[in-house]
């Protein structure tokens, strides 16, 4: 009997959390679908972590972003970065990311400055391999940045 309870109390839980998954993805897309860069962003990271009821996505998850990169949502312009370095819901393109990565350099983006050899690092001379960093940084950026984007309040 204990556990039937604790079935049904996990069944009736699962259905609750779901409902309140629907609700946050319906007002996140609607305040999207009204421009909202954060928003944008956040149903992007949505899609790149397949969260709140959401399936992984990958070429929705760049389709959003992309629309808060072109609204200069600087973190956004490194996320869309890193999946045009990697080839993820984007064709791969290393010129196309590296324009992402100088339109968030161009706002004095901290990530985006080191992934261009443009930080204190790269002026002091010391030998670094930027290009292993960009690679590594490409397959950290989608996952992290999604994290903080959904943490973020609309």
């Amino acid at each position: 009997m204990k556990v039937a309870k604790t079935l049904i109390l996990m069944a009736y839980l699962l259905m609750f959390s779901y409902g309140s998954f629907a609700d946050v993805v319906a007002d996140t897309r609607q305040k999207a679908e009204q421009g909202n860069a954060l928003a944008e962003a956040q149903m992007g990271a949505m899609y790149q972590l397949g969260r709140n009821g959401v399936e992984k996505d990958a070429q929705l998850s760049a389709e959003w972003m992309l629309k808060a990169a072109k609204q200069g949502l600087v973190e956004a312009e490194v996320f869309m970065a890193a999946l045009y370095d990697r080839g993820l819901g984007v064709k791969q393109s290393v010129s196309t990311a590296t324009q992402w990565y100088e339109k968030a350099a161009a706002q004095k983006h901290g990530t985006a400055l080191a992934i261009l050899g443009r930080n204190d690092v790269a002026a002091g001379g010391i030998a670094f391999n930027y290009k292993s960093m960009r690679l590594r940084a490409s397959k950290q950026i989608p996952v992290e940045y999604s994290k903080r984007f959904l943490k973020q309040k609309l």
